[in-house]
């Protein structure tokens, strides 16, 4: 089935290929993205009770890529570069009708995000003095909920979430959404120098971490999406070739343990130096290359699309938006006490819940952002009327007579 840019989905979305039809690995990548960004919102609730060396070997080894949740927050930006940018390069696309599906794409099923996190705080007391102090559960969860924090995390333009953490990420999408336009005329401008312009964006995205500004290190890894999808057709020629398909695989295993240096390499740069924040700007690059293997690698492509992973890409934007609410309410209704069965807890059912908030929200704000969109397109094609045809509808209605 087709997909277009405003009707994909928000985080970590999927799309067309261009004229090859759907990408389907890029639905299972994003399906494992989102699971592990729920494994690393639970392994915060755990952290104030884990050995320090237990969470040593968890966050300083390999074992990171489980739960590396932030990371794969970039891989989801890449892959909205990617997928987004696709259907703008078709002829025929309409900008008149990608702003307001996708705008309705992106902010409805944040409504209903919100709307069921605030339920449960307010069905669930949760007092914050019952988590231990300084923990994710204390300080990042809301307690209490006013109609002005709701309209507030609502509107997407917030640095920091409080009843739905995930939603720092929306706002971004939120921005290169509405940026789109830039994105894919600088893509298409410099598309005999991607090369250059890839590298400058990582060299912002680097940048952006010494500096401390979220603008240049999310934005740059936007464009890396959009660049690969105005060169998608000239990678899978450069992946077939049989010296670079020998070279993939290692690759991957490069890019991912890049996209986790920043923690692997906390045994030698300490957390928050110059090589520490630097390595961490890298992680854009990993991402991308990651998300480059899943589209053009055939390999790759089939352990993606398993029915489990494509089951997961699926459900993904809905597991993303709801897990954090689920994992802070059972956090809060079995006490810290029993954080390990919260955490058992939690991930199936997140697993459940985004599968009813796909049918019931997710999938019938697809149907409006489709309509609202079309009907968009519509009224613009729709011919002003003229002085010449208001007199001729005035006479003819006048002959009737």
């Amino acid at each position: 089935m087709r997909q277009d840019a405003d009707t994909a989905p928000a985080t970590a979305v999927t799309g067309d290929s261009g004229a090859t039809g759907r990408i389907a690995g890029l639905d299972g990548l994003r399906g494992l993205a989102a699971l592990i960004v729920v494994f690393y919102h639970c392994s915060l609730l755990a952290r104030p009770f884990l050995d320090p060396e237990a969470w040593t070997v968890l966050t300083r080894t390999p074992m990171k890529l489980l739960l590396a949740g932030t990371e794969s927050v970039l891989v989801f930006f890449v892959l909205s570069g990617l997928v987004v940018a696709l259907p703008a390069l078709r002829e025929g696309f309409s900008w008149i009708r990608y702003y307001p599906a996708r705008l309705l794409r992106l902010y409805l099923p944040v409504f209903g995000a919100l709307l069921f996190a605030a339920a449960l705080i307010l069905l669930i007391p949760r007092d914050p003095a019952t988590m231990p102090e300084g923990s994710w559960m204390r300080d990042a969860q809301a307690t209490t909920i006013t109609p002005g924090s709701l309209l507030s995390e609502a509107s997407l333009l917030r640095a920091s979430y409080d009843i739905d953490n995930v939603l720092w990420s929306l706002r971004w999408e939120l921005f290169f959404s509405l940026l789109l336009p830039l994105f894919v005329w600088i893509a298409l401008r410099s598309r005999h120098h991607s090369l250059v312009v890839a590298a400058l964006a990582v060299a912002a995205t680097i940048t952006g971490r010494l500096v401390e500004s979220d603008a240049l290190v999310y934005l740059p890894v936007f464009l890396l999406g959009t660049v690969m999808a105005v060169n998608l057709d000239a990678l899978r020629t450069y992946a077939a070739r049989p010296a670079v398909r020998r070279v993939v695989p290692y690759a991957g295993v490069a890019a991912a343990l890049l996209l986790i240096g920043t923690w692997l390499a906390r045994w030698v740069l300490p957390d928050g130096s110059i090589g520490d924040r630097a390595l961490w700007g890298s992680a854009g690059l990993a991402a991308a290359v990651l998300v480059a293997i899943a589209a053009v690698w055939a390999p790759a492509a089939r352990m993606l699309e398993t029915r489990p992973m494509l089951w997961l890409g699926r459900i993904s934007f809905s597991l993303y938006l709801v897990h954090v609410p689920i994992i802070g309410t059972v956090g809060y209704l079995l006490g810290v006490e029993h954080w390990w069965l919260a955490c058992l807890i939690a991930v199936p059912l997140s697993l459940l819940v985004a599968a009813v908030f796909y049918r019931s929200v997710e999938l019938p704000s697809h149907r409006l952002s489709r309509a609202a969109g079309d009907l968009c397109r519509r009224l613009a094609r729709r011919p002003a009327p003229t002085a010449d045809g208001g007199a001729a509808a005035v006479a003819t209605r006048s002959a009737s007579r």
